[in-house]
């Protein structure tokens, strides 16, 4: 519940407490923590605040080691927070740091997005080109342990910080995978970990790949130029958006790649309790790839952002979603300073599709569903031909065209394999028309 002043400042009446406590109750809001558009009084939950207090005092007498106040304040804090939802947390000097540093791209640690699931710490995805990637952790796999520290004593935040680090120092991690009975360990070095968010290519003549492995603010210009770089030669026939294992980012940079797609229409639209968590977004006129045949791949680990982007141009029906049924984070979180240096990430507001939909623990259903697999070719040897016939007859238009050369991400991906042969069909049914 969001405080006003007057609660703060509500009579402490049958209140049991240390006098640091009651300090802290009769202590007025700075102006710059006030909430606005928080409209009404409310009193304070007295009896509760009364346990509060016993249970704080109990602990301080009688805790088999001194713990400060402080100390004892802090951790309540951070259990406040982290028992509204799996996102919202309390962030101490270090912990505020590390997520300022991940926000600006530049980190030491593995590459790894975690999140909690029935209290067991997880990996939503791991992040292109990191130790975490090489070493082949996977979307769903349970962290069990954290260089010998069990992760069901770790808040989220907690686990985050102990797996960032000084580059090149050694993390342990004991993995659980679905499907498998006993855990595995493996020992990653830690890198300086640089987000380059978007990667490109063709994977035929004509035919491209975009890939976003995450949402930062740079992230729809970086997008941008891909486009402009695979069409340079030839007009793009068909394109492959792989937003697979994107675990979000920036509200605003996933508009921002929407509105490449879309020349109209809305986008997102947020909504929460406060008018400045009330936002929406929608596509300009400005679209470089408004006609270009388009697949999205998505699957567990896209979240969020990539979710945003998935949802809207499902919704506008700009393009075929293709993959497994994503992760399904549909809330907002806002990141709030504190005037000691630390801060709180705090959920303020969900977000919905153009459709309006919530996406919130449902996740975006795929328009085909193909699950991951590997692509292998059978060997067929080849047969006679008429070609190979002794006096075949010459084909006067010229000699058959040579197949094009393909991207080696074909050979070892199934369902962009799947995707690039759903583009072609497209492209035919539509040259019918």
């Amino acid at each position: 519940m969001t405080r006003t002043v007057n609660e703060v400042l509500a009579p402490a009446k049958r209140l049991v407490a240390t006098p640091l406590l009651l300090t802290l109750l009769a202590a007025p809001l700075p102006a710059a923590a006030q909430p606005a558009g928080v409209v009404g009084e409310e009193e304070l939950p007295l009896e509760e605040i009364q346990t509060f207090a016993e249970v704080f005092e109990r602990i301080k007498r009688g805790y088999v080691e001194e713990v400060d106040d402080a100390t004892l304040l802090r951790n309540a804090m951070r259990g406040m927070l982290s028992e509204l939802d799996p996102h919202s947390a309390y962030l101490d000097v270090d912990e505020y740091q590390s997520l300022r540093e991940s926000t600006q791209g530049e980190f030491g640690g593995i590459g790894i997005e975690v999140g909690t699931e029935g209290g067991q710490l997880m990996v939503i995805t791991p992040i292109d080109d990191t130790p975490a990637s090489r070493a082949g952790l996977l979307a769903r796999d349970v962290i069990l342990t954290i260089d010998g520290t069990p992760t069901d004593s770790l808040s989220l935040q907690e686990a985050v910080t102990l797996m960032r680090g000084e580059p090149g120092s050694a993390l342990r991690l004991e993995i659980l995978r679905a499907g498998e009975e006993t855990p595995r360990e493996i020992t990653l070095a830690r890198e300086v970990i640089r987000s380059e968010s978007v990667k490109h290519e063709l994977l035929e003549p004509g035919y491209g790949y975009l890939r976003i492995s995450q949402f930062q603010s740079r992230t729809p210009e970086q997008a941008s130029q891909a486009l402009a770089r695979m069409g340079r030669d030839r007009p793009l026939e068909g394109l492959v958006l792989d937003l697979r294992n994107n675990p979000g980012g920036v509200l605003q940079a996933a508009a921002g790649v929407a509105d490449l797609f879309l020349d109209s229409g809305l986008i997102v639209y947020t909504e929460g309790r406060l008018a400045n968590t009330e936002m929406s977004f929608s596509a300009t006129t400005s679209t470089p790839a408004r006609d270009v045949p388009l697949v999205v791949l998505i699957n567990g680990g896209s979240a969020s952002a990539a979710e945003i982007v998935a949802g809207a141009l499902q919704d506008q029906r700009r393009g075929v979603i293709m993959g497994t049924e994503s992760f399904g984070k549909g809330s907002v979180q806002q990141i709030m300073p504190l005037g000691n240096g630390e801060g709180l990430k705090l959920t303020t507001a969900l977000y919905y599709t153009p459709n309006g939909r919530s996406i919130q623990a449902q996740g975006i259903v795929p328009d085909v569903e193909v699950v991951r697999g590997r692509l292998e070719v059978a060997d067929e040897r080849r047969g006679l031909r008429e070609i190979d016939l002794e006096g075949h007859l010459d084909n006067q238009a010229g000699s058959a065209q040579a197949r094009g050369e393909f991207s080696e991400r074909l050979r070892d991906d199934y369902q962009l394999s799947e995707a690039l042969n759903l583009l072609k069909a497209l492209n035919v049914v539509d040259r019918r028309r």
